[in-house]
């Protein structure tokens, strides 16, 4: 590990020294990779200098209680090296986090897709209250967030919307979302009073560029209609709806929010890339890929990794065993706890899969 730590530390003054380089400024991009880069060593570094000084008063510990003949003095040796082993053991294994190795899709932007399951019109309106938790959320966060797709129902609710979110670590933060969310609460639609349980599924995608998933024209077919749904200028009136299938896969993507149908195209394309992207990423990591199906599912209410029970204002995350009592605070986008705490879940695992 100290190794390690060194090797961090040589290459954050290297960066030191490559950020006081004024060409550096001539290359915009270049320059953001190498601060993203600095400031995810600056934990680590600042975390090995606390680790140097616990050593130390460790080691001055462990010589006072060796050499030390006062009784007294000897049982607050014991005690300061009680707690100075027990800091740097809890030290140590936050390093140990620290140094993994940071996923390159994380600091990718993000396609999410949220689709209403069971329960007919009332996941259709928790899939547009999901829709805007996350929404709430990039606010906090500065994220951009722009609409790709949606269908709505009659009262409100979505049978499906696709959107982007575009900012710093948007991937790293919201790529363990994906799966199934259970609702239980009594549905606007409800006259008796009744609680209901709904289920939604929400699927989390690296955007894609262009240059990393390049498709032919001869591996697609576009289809394109008049676009369907509420009346409204241009709706139904024009060939603007756009549907991509992409040929070997199957896969298939319609939009037709825009009025242009040249946006509805650029946009279909958006999410196409994005699927394959990802089917790409699962023939690499077939972990991953097992990971996905099993928490994807099929909408079925059984198979959740979230339940939002609105009488009880809980909110639980099946995966780390942890429920929160704010489930008002955590649908106005508080979600960092649990997201904080999902991401520690998940380096936790990548460490103990690295020592079997």
């Amino acid at each position: 590990m100290k190794d390690r730590l060194e090797s961090s530390l040589k290459r954050f003054r290297e960066l030191d020294d490559l950020a006081a380089d004024g060409s550096l400024a001539k290359d915009p991009r270049r320059y953001k990779d190498l601060m993203r880069e600095r400031a995810q060593l600056q934990a680590i570094v600042e975390a090995y200098d606390t680790w140097k000084v616990l050593d130390s008063q460790l080691r001055d510990a462990r010589a006072m209680l060796r050499d030390e003949t006062d009784s007294e003095l000897r049982e607050l040796a014991k005690e300061e090296l009680a707690s100075l082993e027990s800091a740097l053991e809890q030290l140590e294994a936050d390093i140990q986090l620290l140094l993994i190795p940071r996923d390159p899709l994380d600091d990718k932007n993000t396609i999410m897709e949220i689709r209403a399951g069971t329960g007919g019109e009332e996941a259709a309106l928790f899939a547009a209250d999901l829709y805007r938790m996350y929404v709430r959320l990039a606010d906090r966060r500065n994220w951009k967030v722009e609409v790709m797709s949606l269908s709505e129902t009659g009262l409100g609710g979505y049978k499906e919307i696709i959107f982007s979110l575009n900012g710093e670590g948007v991937f790293g933060a919201l790529r363990w979302e994906s799966g199934v969310h259970r609702v239980q609460r009594v549905p606007a639609t409800e006259g008796s009073g009744r609680i209901h349980t709904s289920a939604v599924t929400v699927a989390v995608l690296p955007e894609a560029e262009e240059t990393e998933i390049d498709i032919k024209p001869d591996e697609i077919r576009i289809d394109v209609m008049r676009a369907g749904g509420p009346g409204g200028q241009c709706v139904n009136t024009t060939d603007s709806a756009v549907r991509i299938t992409h040929l070997a896969t199957g896969l298939s993507v319609h939009c037709q929010d825009e009025k242009s149908q040249i946006k509805n195209k650029a946009k279909a394309m958006r999410i196409l890339r994005a699927r394959l992207y990802e089917l790409e990423e699962e023939k690499k990591n077939a972990e991953r890929s097992e990971h996905r199906r099993t928490q994807i599912g099929t909408g079925d209410r059984s198979e959740r990794i979230r339940t939002y029970n609105f009488p009880q204002n809980r909110v639980s995350d099946h995966r780390i065993d942890l429920t929160l009592y704010k489930l008002e605070l955590f649908m106005l986008g508080d979600m960092d706890e649990i997201l904080n705490g999902l991401a520690l879940w998940a380096r936790e695992g990548v460490i103990q899969a690295s020592m079997q």
